[in-house]
């Protein structure tokens, strides 16, 4: 472990489990590692939402996260994108195998949202609906893609992104851990909208500047609040400990449906630090 981790990145935490008075289903972590003696510094975020209406879903969220982060402390840091594909494949090997040995675990599964910080690098890994951001100068970008039909439906015409937040097909998810079909996991990163996903997967490695901030969450948050007042909450509220807290009580306020996990990786503005 990294134990000079605030010099490095600055990370914030919260989970809540909204307002139905339900068991909270996501999981999350943060972790500093050092693989070798030389090794740069890395932080792994990881973000893991158990598939509403399944059973056990609580512990398949904890099982990718566990997984996710064994198979990236023990992978080749060289090969970023292979290390966590690996991670992903894993943890649903690992989810798919229990549910097929106990009763009580089957049809369990889990959306995971990865962010690997290679040296002030960025590289994603995603499956399902749990999403990262990038804000940086004043505005704010989504790097991952829904698997959702509803975005699906978007990408083909059939409904506008703004029909898409109140369907009643909006929480049906293509592609998560613990699925019966083999799984893809998402190596694209998206820093426009008119990108292939040949571009988008070219854009790992992502240099981090000063002030920039990555946010990963769970669905619970993003399917009541618009990326614009993201923006506008961590803007405006310095304490970014606050700023979470903030963007939890107005999901909160506005019925707070499902569970709500958002961590959120800082880097620090005294100086520059790409090389």
């Amino acid at each position: 472990m990294n134990s000079d981790q605030e010099s490095y990145l600055k990370t914030y935490a919260i989970t809540d489990p909204g307002s139905r008075g339900e068991i909270n289903e996501d999981r999350h972590e943060i972790t500093s590692l050092e693989i070798g003696e030389d090794s740069p510094p890395i932080t792994l975020a990881v973000v893991a939402d158990g598939v509403g209406g399944h059973k056990a879903g609580e512990i398949a969220s904890q099982l990718a996260v566990d997984a996710i982060i064994s198979v990236v402390k023990e992978g080749d840091i060289s090969q970023p994108l292979w290390t966590l594909k690996s991670a992903l494949l894993e943890a649903n090997h690992t989810i798919t195998s229990q549910a097929e040995v106990d009763e009580t675990k089957k049809g369990m599964g889990s959306t995971t949202t990865c962010a690997l910080v290679i040296d002030y690098h960025l590289f994603i890994a995603s499956m399902g609906d749990s999403r990262i951001y990038l804000i940086r100068d004043g505005r704010i970008r989504q790097l991952t893609v829904d698997h959702t039909w509803v975005q699906e439906a978007i990408e083909n015409g059939v409904i506008s992104p703004q029909e898409a937040r109140g369907h009643p097909r909006r929480n049906l998810i293509r592609s998560y851990l613990g699925s019966s079909n083999p799984i893809q996991p998402d190596l694209r990163m998206y820093l426009a909208d008119t990108e292939t996903p040949e571009q988008a997967e070219a854009n790992q490695g992502l240099s981090l500047i000063p002030q920039d901030l990555v946010l990963l969450c769970s669905d619970g948050l993003t399917s009541l609040v618009t990326d614009e007042e993201i923006l506008t909450i961590l803007e405006k509220i310095s304490d970014k400990e606050q700023a979470l807290q903030k963007l939890v009580e107005i999901t909160n306020s506005r019925g707070g449906h499902d569970d709500i996990t958002i961590l959120l990786l800082q880097v620090p503005g005294e100086e520059l630090f790409l090389t």
